[in-house]
């Protein structure tokens, strides 16, 4: 493949990219399902492809199209390898340019958020696994490991479920990819829908702490455009542009996080090789053959704790400032968006198909159980303010972070209540596990290298347990008065 071949994708990709965004300003229904443009240009691409032109060019007569639509093979291939190269870079920016809080200020205020997201991503796994033991692999024959593409869809988002198809391939099902990427568009869309649905519903019924009407969202908004007199910045300068671009700077530090978590990956591998992961490793029985497990783990859940490394050191030394969060957002947001547009785009429609019956029935559980999580567990166990910091951790459960944000954007568009806050210092404890973190990463790589899938069920359902459990009692405990809500202190008064 040619420097020109892989430059020539990337241009075209962001051309791409470009009409999704003019589709979003000039199509009003689009812009009521606050789908972000790299979603729309991700299917721009794969209806432009060998899926969907590709397939109807030959009945269609026009032989030109037939072999990969408006495409070339090449240009498929570089797209098919950008998200498992770019969600090591958006996760390697999570923590970058912020300075991380003290355990006990996360704990004080987000020990309720964090009860709803773990419950969420543990009873993910719950649900998919057992969905796949007792009616997927009786009846259709599928691996019960696939259960787990809820979480990954879902939780992890498109950006998970992209980044992780070289795991995939390495261990034989490639198919668990399209399907992932597939369930997170439903996830995506459906958050949306059921959860400005939710929202508007708690405003009729009085249910919302700080939303007393409903707002309708402005027509800048709604295109995804600011308004001439919003005044918002990309990042703010670290360093003087004449030693070197603020921007250059940023992208450098993101480098560096990556590099040390390959450097830990290559660390976890060779000593797993060394200890049982090859057949005269010290742990292996003479005559066996090793076990490969930390093999399979992605790179991207190490290159976020490079980033935090990074980011304690600076913290430390007092050169907290040298980084901007606001900056890194920006770089996290570009890789995000090409890699969303490059794994939609190459989507395999055939896969699908085939395994229709799994997609359905695990994409319909998800939604459902993401719902149910929302309406009966989350006023359980969040005392204060529970609709409006519920419904971030419901978009995020079912998107990604972003549509957790939105939906909050939407329940509190003025930032009056402690839920944003709460959301954020949840994402600290919960990001390096969920949502494509180590637990995320491991799931089917565990489970595939043990040949049980109870090796993952039963823990998460003994998490799923802990944490409904622990909220609830919290909840408990502030209504009875035995201990103080931070939450309770902060937003409007009620009404």
């Amino acid at each position: 493949m040619s420097p020109q071949s892989i430059g020539f994708a990337i241009v075209l990709l962001a051309a791409i990219m470009l009409l999704g965004k003019y589709l979003r300003v000039k199509v009003p229904f689009i812009q009521k399902l606050l789908l972000p443009s790299c979603i729309i240009a991700g299917f721009l691409g794969l209806i432009l492809g060998p899926e969907v032109i590709g397939r109807l060019a030959e009945p269609l007569g026009i032989e030109w199209l037939a072999d990969g639509g408006m495409f070339t093979a090449d240009i498929f291939d570089v797209w098919g390898e950008m998200p498992g190269l770019l969600i090591s870079v958006v996760f390697a920016t999570l923590f970058l340019g912020s300075r991380i809080p003290s355990p006990k200020r996360v704990a004080k205020l987000a020990g309720p958020q964090l009860s709803i997201g773990v419950a969420y991503g543990s009873g993910q796994y719950v649900v998919g696994l057992l969905l796949a033991l007792l009616v997927l692999a009786p009846l259709f024959g599928i691996d019960p490991m696939m259960g787990a593409l809820i979480e990954i869809a879902f939780e992890g988002g498109h950006g998970t479920a992209g980044g992780m198809r070289p795991a995939f391939e390495d261990m034989g099902i490639p198919e668990a990819a399209d399907l992932a990427l597939a369930m997170a568009t439903v996830g995506l869309v459906s958050a949306i829908v059921i959860g400005v649905a939710v929202v508007n519903w708690g405003v009729r019924t009085g249910r919302t702490r700080v939303l007393k009407k409903v707002s309708e969202q402005s027509t800048a908004e709604l295109r995804g455009l600011y308004s001439d007199d919003e005044t918002v910045y990309a990042g703010r300068m670290t360093a003087r542009p004449g030693s070197i671009e603020p921007l250059t700077l940023h992208v450098a530090v993101v480098g560096l996080a990556v590099i040390i978590g390959w450097l830990l990956l290559e660390g976890i591998v060779w000593i797993e090789d060394a200890l049982w992961g090859q057949p005269d490793s010290l742990w292996t029985a003479p005559g066996e053959e090793g076990t490969t497990l930390l093999g399979y783990v992605p790179l991207f859940p190490l290159a976020m704790i490079g980033g935090v490394i990074i980011q304690v050191v600076l913290d430390r030394t007092g050169n907290t400032s040298l980084l901007d969060h606001e900056m890194m957002k920006r770089i996290q947001g570009l890789a995000l968006d090409i890699l969303i547009v490059a794994a939609l785009a190459t989507i395999s429609l055939t896969v699908i198909a085939e395994f229709w019956q799994t997609f359905l029935i695990l994409s319909v559980a998800g939604v459902a159980f993401c719902t149910f999580m929302l309406l009966y567990f989350t006023p359980r166990i969040v005392p204060e303010f529970w609709l409006e910091r519920g419904i971030a951790d419901f978009g995020q459960s079912m998107g990604v972070t972003a549509t957790g944000l939105a939906l909050l954007r939407v329940a509190d568009p003025d930032d009056e209540s402690p839920a944003l806050e709460a959301f954020g210092y949840k994402q600290l404890a919960f990001e390096p596990f969920f949502g494509g973190g180590l637990i995320t990463a491991i799931s089917i790589p565990v489970m595939y290298a043990t040949g049980s899938v109870y090796i993952v069920l039963i823990p998460m359902a003994v998490l799923f347990i802990v944490a409904i459990s622990a909220g609830m009692i919290y909840h408990r405990g502030v209504r009875a008065g035995r201990w103080t809500d931070p939450a309770a202190e902060m937003g409007p008064a009620k009404s």
